[in-house]
């Protein structure tokens, strides 16, 4: 009867159940960070579409005599060098930028599914070939391939476009290789091509959703990481040019006087902060429910 009484005072112990709730609720903000975050991009969708609805002053208009005026009620984020109103050029800057997160984000993905397609369907020397192309854009440096792309090609909104979506298409392209070669052994591929199905219809209606719909939360990840590779392409001069209000471009002008006005450089980066990781909430957010969807 002794030797059974420490086994028994242990065996609570080995319940892993209680521990777990715990350990969900780490591993993503609840629901109030997620109503913020969805709030934030509702916000800067609205700047991107209608800017007239939120800002205050025209974002080109000069007024030297308002020049490094500090945030007040007539400018709540300052004046630049120009004495134009940051936060005019902050709320006109998203449509800028959310236009070059969105379609480098379209244009790195349309790239991978066409390399990952071709790499999971067109047979061994295919695949070779696709992956030997994967592991040379992947040996340059996201960025200095875009800054490469942008020295050869000048400075743009499309060539950044172009420049970050070809940055980013190594990463898709490598995951919608992997899906791919997983979904065309799965066993619904092959009732499919029991069924006597086209090899087309399989590949649009079975192989492909079913490879790129894990994929779909990381788009939300992509556009924040597209935005932050503009906004750094921007700072360095290699962006969106001025006066065109852009958040990078914005950061690039403000730097030179960060010591005097430090508005100028505050404002555009904490909107890029908050407006990437609210993305970044939501794409966990949307991983959580994928995950618990596939597990019932």
């Amino acid at each position: 009867m002794t030797a059974l009484a420490p086994a028994a005072a242990e065996a609570p112990s080995l319940d892993p159940s209680p521990p777990a709730p715990t350990a969900r609720r780490r591993s993503a903000p609840g629901p109030l960070g997620l109503w913020l975050a969805l709030g934030m991009v509702a916000l800067v969708v609205t700047a991107a579409l209608l800017p007239g609805l939120l800002a205050t002053h025209d974002p080109l208009e000069i007024s030297l005599s308002e020049s490094f005026d500090p945030p007040s009620t007539t400018h709540p984020f300052g004046t630049d060098q120009s004495g134009r109103d940051v936060y005019s050029r902050v709320v006109h800057g998203a449509g800028q930028s959310l236009l070059i997160g969105l379609g480098a984000t379209a244009l790195g993905l349309l790239g991978a599914l066409v390399l990952g397609l071709v790499g999971g369907l067109g047979g061994r020397w295919a695949d070779a070939a696709v992956t030997r192309v994967i592991e040379v854009l992947y040996a340059f440096p996201g960025i200095l391939l875009a800054l490469i792309l942008i020295a050869v090609y000048g400075s743009s909104a499309l060539t950044q476009m172009v420049a970050v979506g070809v940055a980013t298409m190594p990463g898709y392209a490598r995951m919608v290789r992997g899906q791919v070669l997983a979904v065309r052994q799965a066993g619904y591929v092959e009732a499919a091509r029991a069924l006597g199905h086209p090899p087309r219809r399989i590949l649009l209606r079975t192989i492909l959703p079913n490879a790129f719909r894990p994929l779909t939360v990381l788009i939300t990840l992509g556009i924040g990481q597209a935005i932050v590779w503009a906004a750094a392409l921007g700072f360095l001069g290699m962006g969106v040019q001025p006066p065109t209000a852009e958040w990078g471009a914005m950061l690039n002008a403000g730097r030179t006087y960060i010591q005097q006005a430090w508005w100028m450089d505050f404002f555009p980066g904490i909107t890029i902060v908050l407006f990437t990781l609210s993305l970044t909430v939501i794409g966990r957010h949307l991983q959580r429910a994928s995950d618990s969807g596939a597990t019932r």
